[in-house]
């Protein structure tokens, strides 16, 4: 599974939001500053994590995006998802149970699929925001 830019860029502005937004809305171009993201590639990633409810907006003078909920309840998987869509990194009709394979009772490959994808969504599902946000802290600190 290789993520994307949408996905790196995403989860690099979200952090960054995680530590400026605690005061105040933050706008996208100091995210694009210390992030070395360009506006309308922000603006488009935003509007996706808006959609999805895991940022919030204000507009006018003082206005900017702030998270959309506490980033203890943000996973890095809710993240990705919206920005990535399924997370799978090999995709197996077999591991789906509806009939869409026809070797599939006959078929082992299938465990080493089902269990790359299972580890894959058990290390963002358990990965927070919130710690990512922790870290970065830490390291800016010293």
């Amino acid at each position: 599974m290789k993520l994307s830019t949408r996905a790196k860029y995403g989860l690099k502005a979200l952090i960054d939001l995680g530590l400026y937004s605690e005061k105040e809305a933050v706008s996208l171009q100091s995210i694009a500053g210390r992030q070395n993201i360009s506006v309308s590639y922000l603006e488009q990633l935003m509007a996706l994590l808006k959609k999805a409810g895991l940022v919030k907006s204000i507009r006018g003078a003082a206005g900017g995006y702030f998270l959309g909920r506490p980033a203890e309840e943000i996973s890095v998987g809710d993240i990705l998802r919206v920005l990535e869509g399924g997370l799978e990194a090999a995709s197996c009709p077999g591991t789906e149970g509806d009939g869409g394979c026809q070797g599939s009772d006959l078929c082992v490959a299938k465990l080493v699929w089902k269990r790359i994808n299972d580890s894959i969504t058990d290390a963002v599902d358990t990965l927070m925001l919130s710690e990512l946000i922790e870290e970065s802290r830490r390291i800016h600190e010293k």
